[in-house]
């Protein structure tokens, strides 16, 4: 009698166990462009910081800097670099800043938060907090992270840090203005 119960069940848990599987709501945000590097959320943001730190430019990235940022950037935060670099109004009013970064110079280390604390895996984008250091200044911003295609990528920047030289807002909302 109790193989027969066995037996009856063991069907029932397969298919009930074939039900638990769980499926992204969004898989990405459409199609991507460009090229993207490989990773999950804080090894893009963090692979993108050090090449930040790496780069000594103020201001709007130059045409060489910017292509060693396309494969970490979003293809809609690329076309308003790309767009704001064409428009030398804009180029000039940025030009004495780090874009990247709330404070007016640009950090000498930066610490992306680990992604594994986010507690919705299937997100399609995920903000990520950094915490950046120059000499004795500390300051967070926070980097949202997008899935594009098949990469995750920078979408922008929010500009967290407060004080009488810092920036508000968001890196596209600088670039729009």
């Amino acid at each position: 009698m109790k193989s027969r119960a066995l037996a009856a069940l063991l069907p029932l848990t397969l298919l009930l166990s074939a039900c638990t599987t769980v499926q992204p709501v969004y898989k990405d945000n459409g199609p991507r462009i460009g090229s993207c590097t490989e990773g999950g959320p804080d090894s893009v943001a963090q692979a993108f910081y050090d090449l930040r730190l790496q780069q000594p430019q103020t201001g709007l990235p130059d045409s060489v800097t910017l292509a060693r940022y396309r494969p970490l950037l979003s293809d809609k935060l690329y076309t308003h670099l790309q767009k704001a670099r064409s428009e030398p109004g804009t180029a000039a009013a940025l030009a004495q800043r780090d874009l990247f970064s709330s404070q007016p110079a640009r950090g000498a280390r930066a610490s992306v938060a680990d992604a594994s604390t986010i507690p919705n895996r299937d997100a399609r984008n995920i903000p990520l907090r950094v915490d950046l250091s120059r000499d004795n200044v500390v300051w967070q911003d926070e980097v949202l992270m997008i899935h594009e295609g098949n990469c995750w990528v920078v979408d922008d920047i929010r500009y967290l840090s407060d004080g009488p030289q810092t920036r508000t807002g968001t890196l596209i909302q600088t670039l729009e203005k």
